[in-house]
């Protein structure tokens, strides 16, 4: 069984009943999903649009192995009606392959852990939130150290009513 920690989030449509379906399909493709963080909402990172983001993060254990589980990501995606394009921009959903329990992965539209989580308040606030000590197996730096030493100067806050908790077997 792997631990799979996954960042999701949109800036389209119901945002709320988007991250809350997300949990769902997710719980029922891959396996269980043991904690998750409060919701943040966010400006759009690396592009301008007036719709702010919903983010959360979810650590899921599972037995799917990491090729397996970009395909579920890519597939729920798509389902949720999600178009990839090349550049950042509105989207129902997208759902980000943060750690994979501690390995160090590049292949082919796959790297692991996430290339830029370290550069992004609205991941690192909400994985600082369950997870402060959670090392970053390339940066050797725990999730709190990245928040710290983070220079993202983008506008977050926490959604209202938005809380933490492991979910119950």
């Amino acid at each position: 069984m792997a631990e799979v920690i996954l960042g999701i989030g949109g800036n389209s449509g119901d945002r709320l009943t988007n991250l809350m379906l997300v949990g769902g399909l997710l719980f029922d493709r891959l396996g269980s999903i043991t904690y998750y963080s409060p919701i943040i909402e966010s400006e759009p990172w690396g592009f301008q649009s007036d719709n702010w983001f919903l983010n959360q993060i979810l650590v899921v254990e599972t037995e799917a192995k990491p090729a397996q589980l970009l395909r579920v990501c890519l597939d729920i995606e798509a389902f949720l009606g999600r178009h990839r394009t090349k550049t950042y921009s509105d989207r129902i959903m997208d759902i980000d392959i943060l750690f994979y329990d501690d390995i160090v992965l590049s292949e082919e539209g796959l790297i692991i852990p996430h290339p830029r989580l370290h550069e992004r308040l609205f991941i690192l606030k909400p994985l600082n939130s369950i997870r402060p000590k959670h090392v970053h197996p390339v940066l050797g730096l725990t999730v709190q150290e990245l928040l710290e030493s983070c220079e993202d100067d983008s506008k977050t806050k926490w959604f209202k009513g938005s809380y933490s908790l492991p979910l119950l077997p």
